[in-house]
This record gives structure tokens, sequence and C-alpha cells, in this order.
């Protein structure tokens, strides 16, 4: 049986690389697929979004990372606990790192596979993607075909 998935894209579109995984979401709106595979703008993430993540299987989350690989660079991380997200995650890491541990806690925590992409800017307020970040959302797209 197919696990119910949910691609969960997170990040603030004000904040120019900030919204690589509003971007994603946006791309793969366009694309078609699977049915038991269903997208989420999660916005800038938080303990609110915790009610509308049970009852999937497979969390696929997107989000932007401020971090020492170069910019537009895409990896995928399977984190077992809040610790083993990146550092220096963007402006909504604590209420991601909070979400997660709850719902460990909980014991409601599925399957989660989280795709960052390096990001070169988060500060400067413009919804354009930098063009490397941009460059980067067919191979975040390739990865979640590949998840899925």
């Amino acid at each position: 049986m197919e696990k119910k998935t949910l691609i969960l894209g997170v990040g603030n579109l004000l904040l120019k690389d900030e919204g690589v995984g509003i971007h994603v979401i946006r791309a793969l709106e366009k694309e078609t697929l699977p049915t038991h595979v269903t997208l989420m703008d999660g916005g800038t993430g938080g303990l609110h979004l915790i009610s509308w993540l049970t009852g999937y299987d497979h969390i696929i989350m997107v989000d932007a990372t401020l971090d020492t690989h170069p910019p537009g660079t895409v990896r995928l991380i399977r984190p077992k606990y809040a610790s083993d997200y990146p550092p220096l995650m963007s402006a909504h890491e604590i209420g991601l790192r909070d979400m997660i541990e709850t719902m460990i806690l909980t014991g409601d925590l599925p399957e989660v596979h989280l795709i960052v992409v390096s990001a070169a800017n988060l500060n400067e307020v413009n919804m354009e993607l930098t063009p490397k970040v941009e460059a980067s959302i067919p191979e975040v797209i390739k990865v979640i075909r590949e998840l899925i």
C-alpha cells in the first residue's frame, strides 16, 4: 500500500531565498502527482501545523537553510530528533523544531524527510529567489519524486 504522503513547503515568500519551500510547492502544483500525495504551503511553520500533519505516513518538508554549503546546494536529511535539523536554519527554525519535538513526545511523528536548499539571501525583502536557488528547484522536485 502506498504511504499517505504530505509534501510541506515552509518559508517566508517575502524574504527572497527563505521562500524556496513555497516556490517548490507552487512548481509541484503544476505537475501531475500520485493520488496518495498532498501538497501544503506551510508558511513559516510552527506548532499550529501539527493538527494538519497528523494522519500522514510520510512527510517531506522543503525549507531553506543558511549554512556553509554553496547557495543552491540541495541536501536530503532524515531527521529522527529535532536536534538532527541543520544549524542556522531560517527564522522559523524554532517553530519547526518545537513541532517535531512535540510530535515525538506524543508519538505522532510519521516518517520525515527534510530537503534543505542552501540559501544565498534570507534577509532582503523580495519575492524572487536568487538565481542559484531558483536553479535548484528541478533537483528538489527530482528528489521528491524519488521519495514518493
